[in-house]
């Protein structure tokens, strides 16, 4: 079983398939390295294909200390995985929780970086509703901690998860016998450590304004807490695109693959053959029809 290490010794359990340009996929709460498989099998035919577990998810390191968790862990997480590869630079690709930590390595480590593609991201990023997010953020991590495995299933049914289920039950209930087997633990120190103290989106305007790395933003429409948010990256990076997937929910990498794997191939090829630029500051005024 292969294990990149962290600064502060966390064991990181990744897999890889593929050759060629790398890429790096970064997962959800919900999810583990496995959550990745169907972009695993398609891109590994194009490129070198990278995932592995966050601390906290086995088989990585579950540490028991909760301050050994947060979005600085999870974002240096991902370089050290890249550094144990040897991997200079990486289509970086993260959802929910991943694409918090994609974001971050966009704006600490743009030289580790050929792209980043933020998808589901948003989850309590509001200002006004932080207090709320913090809240359900602490009951989610004591019913971890107390209930376990109903902890699990009420998760997987959660309002942007039923659009997955409605859809795909069979691989619906893969997703959430995958997350009933996480570490109880490392779920809630995860939730307090990672998702609960997270800077805000509206946080971070002026570093998301001198992204220069190419940047594609994926959401669905029906997963409401990151609407906004998606709205807030698109017109904060001055170099992101924004995919829109149709009555889809939150894991929108499984609910609807093939979408999202042809989204993010056109993606890489255009940023590949330098064809993705900045946004046209053409495009960004006051006026509606263009006159005055």
């Amino acid at each position: 079983m292969a294990h990149a290490t962290a600064p502060d010794g966390v064991r990181l359990h990744y897999e890889e398939a593929g050759s060629g340009t790398p890429l790096v996929f970064v997962h959800e709460f919900a999810g583990d390295w496995r959550s990745w498989e169907p972009q695993m099998r398609h891109f590994s035919r194009y490129y070198r294909v990278i995932t592995y577990s966050a601390r906290g998810f086995k088989p990585s390191d579950v540490p028991q200390d909760p301050a050994a968790y947060s979005q600085a862990h999870a974002r240096d997480d991902v370089i050290a995985v890249l550094d144990h590869l040897g991997i200079d630079r990486a289509h970086v690709v993260g959802l929910s929780m991943g694409g918090f930590a994609a974001l971050h390595v966009g704006i600490a480590h743009p030289r580790r970086t050929r792209s980043l593609v933020i998808a589901g991201c948003g989850y309590g990023a509001a200002p006004d509703q932080r207090p709320k997010f913090e809240r359900e953020c602490e009951a989610a991590a004591q019913r971890f901690e107390t209930q376990g495995a109903e902890a699990a299933r009420q998760y997987a049914l959660g309002p942007t998860r039923v659009q997955y289920q409605n859809k795909d039950p069979r691989g619906w209930a893969e997703f959430a016998a995958q997350l009933g087997e996480h570490d109880w633990r490392g779920q809630a120190n995860t939730m307090r450590g990672v998702q609960m103290k997270r800077p805000s989106l509206w946080e971070l305007v002026d570093e998301m304004q001198r992204i220069d790395i190419p940047t594609l933003i994926v959401t669905g429409d029906e997963d409401d807490p990151c609407l906004e948010p998606a709205l807030l990256m698109k017109r904060s990076i001055p170099t992101a695109g924004l995919v829109v997937l149709p009555q889809s929910g939150h894991t929108i990498n499984l609910e609807e693959s093939d979408a999202f794997n042809r989204a993010l191939l056109e993606f890489f090829m255009r940023v590949e053959t330098g064809r993705w630029g900045r946004r046209d500051t053409r495009s960004v005024g006051t006026g509606i029809l263009g006159f005055r």
